[in-house]
């Protein structure tokens, strides 16, 4: 069984869209709980709840990685980072038994594509994305390093990450926007 997850619902046929690749593609993670994450785009749900107009795609947020045994492990990059992008969103996991098209992603554990449409086979609606996260921590199937877990070398990677990544040209405005708002360091030096 393959999984994918949108706020998006009722979808029947999930289609393939442009991609952070460049090619049409439809994301799939062999795990249910890998795709937790993509219930909400904590950009987006920055810039929406602060009034900030955008007439592009959204940027992407993706604090996470996967230990050695490929557990998707998430990390807050600021406090109450997963409170903050997860708590009260609700959306859908939707399955797919994919038998043909579907292609192993190098490089992410456990994750699929397909360039083809899929037929969903179920859809399950989470009602709140945070709780969910928090259940599948308490299964082991996910691991959670929280803000204040973070080592001092940690902090300053993330601390140097955001001004680069604020610097950076190519860095879309509702990214900086985002990055303004959840590290007000920033301001002290851009302002």
């Amino acid at each position: 069984m393959y999984y994918h997850a949108s706020q998006t619902k009722g979808i029947s046929c999930l289609e393939p869209h442009i991609s952070n690749h460049g090619n049409p593609l439809v994301y799939f993670s062999s795990k249910r709980e890998n795709v937790l994450v993509y219930l909400s785009n904590a950009v987006e749900k920055c810039c929406k709840e602060t009034g900030f107009q955008n007439a592009g795609r959204w940027s992407k947020w993706g604090p996470y990685g996967f230990t050695k045994d490929g557990i998707l492990r998430l990390e807050e990059y600021y406090p109450h980072a997963l409170e903050d992008t997860y708590k009260g969103v609700s959306g859908y996991i939707y399955s797919a038994d994919i038998k043909d098209g579907i292609k192993k992603l190098e490089g992410i554990p456990d994750a699929y594509v397909s360039e083809l449409p899929v037929l969903v086979k179920a859809c399950e609606y989470i009602p709140d994305a945070y709780a969910e996260i928090l259940h599948s921590q308490a299964k082991g199937e996910i691991v959670i390093q929280r803000y204040e877990e973070m080592t001092e070398s940690q902090l300053q990677w993330i601390h140097q990450t955001a001004i680069q990544e604020y610097k950076d040209e190519q860095t879309g405005s509702d990214y900086k926007h985002f990055l303004l708002n959840k590290f007000p360091f920033l301001h002290d030096i851009f302002d």
